[in-house]
């Protein structure tokens, strides 16, 4: 008997976060991944900055504006630290679930000021962090609150259906990042996208959809896609103008959940953006080796020879201090003691020199520092 590839009930989850309120927004996570476990779902996405906020007042104030100044604080101080109290409880909802979930959140470093992430968090059902991805470039406004993310948070996470992946936004059209992810094999993919797009955008549910499309087509998994909406809680704190009010208000400027086979078939959605809604589609995985017989860009449908691309998960350091290191003896030096520390200041260590002494044969004073080592 040949090998069985099971179907994988998936969900995609489009919902307005608590704004800017963390605790209130993680609750309401929380029990919308126990209603998508409830209805069978074994994964759930969730939309990009759910928790807390996506930075959207970018859209309409300007990054020095007094408004947008005090949204960004807000953001900051609703941010979430990974491990902390709130992943522990995403987490326990996953295990009641008996899910994986992928989860938009803002993330800030323990015990600093300032600087966040856009971060997807990866959760098993077990209840446990499986790893996280963090935007590693963030886009229009989103850099005025958002650092790039780490090379070593890119990449797909093993579940038991296979590898899983998540990008979000505009990372979705980065043709390296597609390709890097299609490499690791991924099986099912989650795309994460905020509230709205900016005013003179294509309304953002056509994007997410060719987005959708297109990734389906290249890397042959399953992509499920979720796209946040716009609330009254919303509306109340950032439009101050009749005229963003209105934009607010469009149903077409928000949402777009989708979940797309890799045949590029829709299987659920795009759902309208004037609704908070799960939608769900059971994900035959063995469609997935239907169309990688046709198109494997990982494998026999590409030639290594001619293309190749290199993918950079070390983590660079801002600051890296090295230890003190006591000066070492010369090749053939004899070690007759360890000098003192203040041997080069003079005897009383305020920085007279030293009485001169004779030189040894290879003409090196004993005073002088040998390679650091």
């Amino acid at each position: 008997m040949g090998d069985e590839y099971p179907v994988v009930r998936g969900a995609a989850v489009q919902a307005a976060s608590v704004f800017l309120d963390r605790d209130a927004t993680t609750e309401k996570a929380c029990a919308l991944i126990r209603e998508a476990g409830s209805n069978g779902a074994r994964v759930i996405a969730f939309p990009e900055g759910f928790i807390p906020a996506h930075p959207i007042w970018f859209h309409f104030y300007s990054g020095t504006d007094a408004t947008a100044t005090r949204l960004s604080v807000e953001l900051f101080k609703n941010a979430i630290v990974i491990p902390g109290p709130e992943v522990d409880a995403l987490a326990r909802a996953a295990a009641d679930a008996n899910a994986y979930v992928v989860m938009g959140v803002c993330e800030k470093s323990p015990g600093t000021f300032g600087t966040m992430f856009n971060t997807q968090l990866f959760l098993g059902p077990e209840g446990t962090v499986l790893g996280k991805h963090q935007k590693l470039v963030p886009t229009v406004g989103e850099r005025l609150v958002h650092q790039p993310g780490g090379p070593d948070t890119f990449g797909a996470v093993a579940t038991e259906f296979g590898p899983m992946s998540g990008l979000m936004c505009g990372e979705n059209s980065n043709p390296l990042a597609v390709f890097a992810l299609t490499a690791e094999h991924t099986r099912i993919h989650v795309m994460a996208w905020p509230n709205h797009f900016p005013k003179i955008s294509v309304p953002m549910g056509e994007i997410a959809l060719t987005m959708a499309k297109a990734f389906a087509q290249m890397s042959k998994a399953f992509v499920i896609s979720a796209a946040g909406v716009v609330d009254d809680r919303i509306r109340d704190m950032i439009a101050t103008r009749p005229d963003d009010e209105d934009f607010l208000r469009r149903g077409d400027v928000s949402g777009g959940s989708v979940i797309v086979a890799p045949d590029t078939r829709v299987l659920a959605g795009p759902l309208p953006g004037d609704r908070e809604e799960i939608i769900y589609a059971d994900l035959d995985l063995e469609i997935g080796v239907r169309m990688k017989l046709r198109h494997d860009l990982a494998g026999h449908y590409n030639r290594p020879d001619v293309f190749r691309l290199l993918v950079n998960r070390n983590a660079s350091r801002l600051i890296e201090t090295f230890p003190i290191l006591e000066p070492g003896p010369r090749s053939g030096e004899e070690v007759l003691e360890s000098p003192s520390p203040l041997h080069h200041l003079g005897a009383g260590g305020d920085g007279a020199a030293p009485e001169e002494e004779e030189e040894e044969e290879d003409g090196a004073s004993p005073g002088e520092a040998g390679p650091v080592r």
